[in-house]
C-alpha cells in the first residue's frame, strides 16, 4: 500500500497541471478504473482497525469522505476501497442543475487549499438514488451518508418542500442523511442557519422521518452541517435547536467565505467557498462551542483543513467523535486516510 500511494505526489503533479475542475473528474474515473482491479480491494487489509460506534452505526473507523467530491454517488465503491470508516455523497438537489458557470473550482497550492462556487451541480434526484442502488459499499458494511439540498431555482422561502422531496427519495439508501444549510454557494441557503428557519425546516425534516421510520422499519439519524461563519449566538441558537427538534448530530463545519488566510495569492479573491488549512482553526472553533453547548455526548463530526494526523487528533480533542476529509485528500493523497486513522 505504501508504495502504490508514494506514486501520488507524481500523480498530483500531473493533474494540478489540468484545469482543477477537469483533474477532478479525471481522478474519480482514474479511480473508478482501478476499483475494477484487486489494487484497491488490497488497501482495506492492510489499513489500521479502529472500531467506532456513533449515532448508533458501526464505522471500521473515525475517518471519513466529506460530501462533495461525488456529487452523484456515481462511485462510491472506489472511493470506500480506499479505507474510509464512512463516505457521504451529494449533495443531491430534487431536480437536475448545472451549478455556477465554469471555472468554478481554484487551487490555491501555496495555502494547500481550494476556493469552490459549484453551486450544487449535479444529475438531480433519480439519477442519484440508482447510483446509489448499484453500489455495494453499503451491503460490505460501509457506512453511508447522503448529503441532501435545494434546487438554486426554488425560493429560500419553500426550500423545506425541496429537502422534504430528497429525504423522502433517500431515506431507503441511507446509513445516515445530511441537511446541507451552509454552503456559501446557493443565494440565501445559509439564512436556514437562523433558528427560526432552521427550528421550521428540521421540524419539518423531523416529522417526515417519524413517518419514514415507521414506513421502513428503520431509523435513520439526521445530522445538518453548518458554517464555520458564526458567531457564538449563532453557535448556540444551533445548539439549541438541533437537538431539541430531534435531530441526531452537526457536521462543523462547511467552507469558510473568509479570505484572511490566502490574502495576495493568486484566486484568493474568487467568490466561492474556502476549503483547506485556513478553514481548520475556524471550525475547531466552532467544535469546541458546539460541545461546550451540547454536552459531552451529542454526536459531532469535525470537518475543515484536516491535511495531517495531528490536525484529525486536533478535531477530536476539541469534542468531535469523528472527522471527514476532502481537500487534504487533493493534496496529500490517499495515504492522508491511514496517517488520519493511526492518529486516532
Amino acid at each position: 500500500m505504501s508504495a502504490l500511494f508514494s506514486l501520488y505526489p507524481l500523480a498530483r503533479r500531473v493533474l494540478f497541471s489540468l484545469d482543477a475542475e477537469h483533474a477532478h473528474e479525471l481522478t474519480l474515473k482514474s479511480l473508478h478504473c482501478a476499483h475494477q482491479t484487486p489494487i484497491l480491494g488490497s488497501l482495506l487489509k492492510s489499513l489500521p482497525s479502529k472500531p467506532l460506534e456513533l449515532m448508533g452505526m458501526k464505522l471500521r473507523n473515525p475517518v471519513g469522505l466529506a460530501a462533495g467530491l461525488d456529487k452523484n454517488g456515481a462511485h462510491i465503491d472506489a472511493l470506500g476501497a480506499l479505507g474510509f470508516g464512512f463516505v457521504e455523497v451529494g449533495t443531491v438537489t430534487p431536480k437536475a442543475q448545472p451549478g455556477n458557470p465554469k471555472p468554478r473550482l481554484f487551487r490555491l497550492p501555496e495555502a494547500n487549499s481550494l476556493i469552490n462556487r459549484f453551486g450544487f451541480n449535479n444529475d438531480g434526484l433519480d439519477t442519484f438514488i440508482e447510483n446509489v442502488r448499484k453500489s455495494q459499499f453499503r451491503s460490505q458494511g460501509g457506512i453511508l451518508g447522503l448529503n441532501i439540498g435545494k434546487n438554486a431555482s426554488t425560493p429560500i422561502e419553500q426550500a423545506d418542500q425541496d429537502y422534504l422531496t430528497c429525504l423522502r427519495a433517500v431515506y431507503p439508501h441511507a446509513d445516515y442523511v445530511t441537511v446541507n444549510i451552509s454552503s456559501p454557494n446557493t443565494q440565501n441557503l445559509r439564512a436556514l442557519q437562523a433558528q427560526d428557519e432552521l427550528a421550521r425546516l428540521l421540524g419539518s425534516l423531523q416529522t417526515l422521518r417519524t413517518e419514514l421510520a415507521e414506513e421502513h422499519q428503520r431509523y435513520v439519524p439526521i445530522v445538518v452541517k453548518i458554517a464555520p461563519d458564526l458567531d457564538q449566538s449563532q453557535i448556540d441558537a444551533i445548539a439549541d435547536t438541533v437537538p431539541s427538534q430531534g435531530l441526531d448530530g452537526i457536521i462543523a463545519t462547511n467552507t469558510t467565505l473568509s479570505r484572511e488566510a490566502v490574502q495576495g495569492l493568486q484566486h484568493g479573491q474568487e467568490q466561492g467557498g474556502l476549503s483547506g488549512p485556513p478553514v481548520h482553526e475556524l471550525s475547531l472553533n466552532v467544535i469546541r462551542r458546539l460541545r461546550k453547548q451540547l454536552g459531552p455526548d451529542f454526536p459531532i463530526i469535525g470537518v475543515g483543513g484536516i491535511e495531517s494526523g495531528r490536525q484529525a487528533q486536533e478535531k477530536i480533542q476539541a469534542g468531535a467523535q469523528a472527522v471527514q476529509l476532502y481537500t487534504g485528500l487533493i493534496y496529500k493523497g490517499p495515504a492522508l486516510i491511514s496517517e488520519c486513522i493511526r492518529a486516532l
